[in-house]
């Protein structure tokens, strides 16, 4: 971390959470290949966006996924034990876990995601419509430990990670995020994960790089995002939203790339960016079976099941924490 950064986010006396959000936007912004975290992706419009980029033609991997939860629905829920306690990391909106509670009745839903409001505007539809089911949202960064609501601590606990978001991780920082699932969840916990799986680059680009272009908005959303919590006067025309897949490492990568040569003030900073220079914004790592079993190992977790559809083109996986 750059001390400079560290001194000046804390300098304007900023709420804790806006804060965070500060000191990584400024040091990614100094290193020489520029960053942002994806997990700054979610605001309120962010995670409007996301919800309606799962709805595009090209995104094949929520229908995909679907797919599998919806006919695999008895078997993963013969997995829950009857008064557990779902643990959703990084809810966002309901549609997969209805999936599992329409399938199998639990005891409480806890839905975490660091946007706080859009969980608690979901949670509030889930009740509705499960109304003997106990919901506690929490609003936290799943990626650190945080304390379970005291309502479920002696319950059985399923974590529930789909979408596909442990490949936003490098794989030793997946390694670690499944490692403090299983802290979090405790003793005799479970984890139901989704994981893309690798495939030709004709299907991935596309998915992340939609013809409507509701992908790029969701990129530049980013940048909204500073103008808008850290006063920035980013114009948000003068950048332009790129996906490539890098076959080397197994991963779509997500840019911001610079449409001229421009400055850039965040917070009293200046950020200089050459015509063409890049923004890195996801990464979405895509895996085989046999290397997200060995990955899930290493962070202390054993697989019990896994599901693919019939074109080998997502996976989910059932994880017992070993003891």
């Amino acid at each position: 971390m750059n001390m400079h950064v560290a001194v000046q986010a804390r300098a304007h006396q900023l709420d804790p959470q806006t804060q965070s959000f500060a000191t990584d936007v400024l040091d990614g912004l100094s290193r020489p290949q520029k960053s942002l975290p994806p997990k700054y992706f979610y605001d309120d419009r962010g995670s409007e966006l996301f919800v309606a980029i799962t709805k595009l033609p090209e995104y094949y991997p929520t229908r995909t996924e679907l797919g599998i939860l919806r006919a695999r629905a008895g078997e993963i829920g013969a997995l829950i034990p009857p008064d557990a306690a779902i643990v959703e990391f990084g809810a966002g909106a309901t549609t997969k876990i209805r999936l599992l509670l329409a399938a199998h009745q639990v005891a409480a839903y806890v839905p975490v995601d660091i946007s706080g409001d859009f969980i608690a505007a979901q949670a509030e539809e889930l009740c509705a419509d499960f109304p003997e089911l106990a919901v506690y949202p929490v609003a936290a960064d799943f990626t650190a430990p945080f304390a379970l609501p005291d309502a479920v601590r002696a319950r059985p606990k399923v974590g529930f990670f789909p979408g596909s978001t442990i490949g936003n991780f490098e794989p030793q920082e997946a390694a670690h995020l499944l490692g403090t699932f299983r802290d979090i969840l405790g003793r005799g916990a479970r984890l139901i994960v989704g994981v893309d799986l690798e495939k030709d680059e004709k299907l991935l680009v596309p998915a992340y790089d939609d013809a409507a272009g509701v992908t790029a908005q969701f990129n530049l959303n980013l940048l909204a995002r500073i103008n808008r919590e850290l006063g920035g006067d980013i114009d948000l025309r003068a950048f332009a939203h790129r996906a490539i897949y890098n076959r080397d490492q197994h991963r779509i990568e997500m840019h911001l790339v610079s449409r001229r040569d421009q400055t850039v003030r965040i917070l009293g900073e200046r950020f200089a960016f050459t015509a063409g220079e890049t923004i890195h914004t996801e990464n979405s790592y895509k895996y085989s079976l046999p290397r997200f079993r060995t990955l899930a190992e290493q962070a202390g977790w054993t697989l019990q099941q896994s599901w693919t559809d019939a074109d080998g083109l997502f996976s989910v996986h059932a994880l017992e924490r070993a003891e």
